[in-house]
């Protein structure tokens, strides 16, 4: 029952727009409340302190092993909003339909942005990234990590960018908005159990992180950090963890 309470709790959480952590708790990214003390923060946070399996992690490709089934992405454009809550910019599409991810089936929640990205690969870090949140029709959640590296700008992002607060509220997306357009060409991933990278860090959420990056422009990195210059959770410990990737 109490799994059940807190699947729960973490859909509206996410459908909403905020995220996973006791409004009247201030945490942030840096000093004193920032992720070395989440877990000092509140009873509720604890697990960012206590957790074994907690995210993000710097992924040790070759320590990895084939994982059988692909990504399988059943997108449709949808209408949605672009929240700005203090922590990130979100963009919730409640009618972007679903994905395969593993042997379940995800409804698509939410994305929102970090730099620099939260994942490694060997070591190498990306300025940015974006997290597309899913959730199982048993409450579990699963999410799609895609890198962006500097280069060209990044179309998908345009009209995100061009609407969303620099003070925390949220307004309307324009136009219908195809998570589609954010993928790059080859959905190979890595796979890995973690956690919510923001308070109360709770354990049991499946990481699909797309090896392929993406560009954006140095113009929209430096839009996003204007907003936003350090919104990323620190590497957390392994702990013997087993990584999956595809093929």
């Amino acid at each position: 029952m109490q799994q059940k309470k807190l699947a729960v709790a973490i859909f509206f959480s996410l459908l909403s727009g905020v995220t996973y952590a006791q409004d009247n708790v201030k945490w942030g990214y840096e000093g004193n409340i920032g992720p070395a003390h989440w877990g000092e923060l509140s009873k509720e946070f604890a697990t960012c302190k206590t957790g074994q399996v907690q995210a993000p992690i710097d992924i040790p490709s070759k320590a990895a092993s084939t994982a059988s089934a692909p990504i399988a992405t059943s997108y449709s454009a949808s209408a949605g909003e672009i929240v700005n809550n203090g922590h990130t910019i979100q963009v919730n599409l409640p009618n972007a339909g679903s994905a395969k991810l593993g042997a379940a089936d995800y409804k698509f929640l939410q994305f929102h942005l970090h730099t620099p990205a939260e994942e490694k690969i060997d070591g190498m870090g990306f300025p940015f990234n974006a997290h597309l949140v899913h959730q199982s029709a048993d409450g579990k959640l699963a999410v799609i990590g895609i890198f962006f590296k500097e280069g060209g700008e990044n179309a998908a992002l345009k009209p995100i960018f061009a609407a969303m607060p620099s003070a925390e509220g949220k307004v309307s997306l324009a136009a219908n908005f195809s998570l589609n357009a954010l993928f790059p060409p080859s959905l190979a991933y890595y796979n890995y159990s973690g956690s919510l990278t923001t308070p109360g860090c709770n354990e049991g959420v499946s990481f699909f992180i797309l090896k392929t990056p993406v560009e954006m422009s140095s113009a929209q990195l430096t839009q996003f950090k204007n907003i936003f210059p350090l919104n990323a959770r620190p590497i957390m410990p392994l702990n013997g963890r087993t990584i999956t990737e595809s093929n």
